[in-house]
């Protein structure tokens, strides 16, 4: 035994002009068409769900609804009072969505997770540092310049030092006066 089905949506329009309204009633007749006709056919023997909500989404764009308006209308029927809140978070979860109810925790969720990532770049960071004076050790090791960058670099931190002892001098100063 063989099942066949199909599925229409019809839509008939028709605009009569009215010339009882007087001057200027003709104003805005260009915009309408004294006819429309569709007729929208599909196999239903195989359509799912998603696929008729397709189907239906082509009809009323025919018939002029706007695509948002079409969004909110299909989430309207998963986001009401009758719905079950237990199958409503099902369909957040489907579509990675997250209620208004939960947006606190997902923030604190959001801050944890990003601490945590800014303490392993702020590892990383370290570690980076150190290949990157490594490598250029080993290049200017490479060039014969090692001495001289150690030499430059003992400076660097005998002036450090001298820097760090006048600040300490001149907070204490700064106390005595």
């Amino acid at each position: 035994m063989t099942y066949e089905a199909t599925v229409e949506f019809k839509f008939d329009a028709t605009y009569t002009h009215d010339y009882s309204r007087g001057f200027g009633s003709t104003i805005g007749d260009d915009d309408f068409l004294p006819e429309e006709h569709y007729l929208i056919t599909a196999p239903a023997a195989d359509l799912n769900c998603k696929q008729y909500f397709k189907l239906f989404e082509k009809f009323m764009l025919c018939v002029g609804m706007c695509p948002s308006s079409i969004r909110s209308g299909a989430m309207s029927l998963v986001f009401n009072d009758y719905v079950n809140e237990k199958d409503q978070r099902k369909v957040c979860k489907e579509y990675e969505l997250t209620m208004d109810e939960d947006l606190r925790d997902k923030f604190k969720e959001w801050q944890e997770a990003e601490a945590e990532f800014d303490a392993k770049v702020k590892g990383m960071e370290n570690v980076e540092a150190l290949y990157w004076k490594n490598k250029y050790i080993a290049e200017l090791s490479e060039q014969g310049k090692l001495e001289e960058w150690v030499e430059r670099d003992e400076e660097v931190k005998r002036l450090q030092e001298e820097i760090e002892t006048a600040r300490k001098f001149a907070d204490s100063a700064n106390g005595v006066v």
